[in-house]
């Protein structure tokens, strides 16, 4: 089997589906007792990288103001609490 890959180096889109792949098999409980713990442990790790890129993508999300026209005037940082 080959070594997983750094779970810091994985864009979200690539965490997010071996976390779910991950979650399917520790569900259908077809793996080892072993098995289990080290990919709950990768898991925990992928679901720990993913909030923190989803964290750090709310930061850069910004709201389009809008002037007395209607049209665009600037942007301002969105409020996600």
């Amino acid at each position: 089997m080959p070594e997983p890959e750094d779970v810091a180096a994985l864009p979200f889109e690539r965490a997010i589906k071996e976390l779910e792949e991950i979650v399917d098999r520790l569900e259908k409980g077809s793996v080892e007792l072993e098995e289990s713990i080290a990919i709950y442990a990768r898991g925990e790790a992928l679901k720990k990288h993913c909030e923190n890129l989803l964290k750090s993508a709310e930061q850069r999300i910004e709201k389009i103001t809008l002037g007395p026209d209607g049209r665009p005037s600037g942007a301002e940082p969105l409020d996600v609490d």
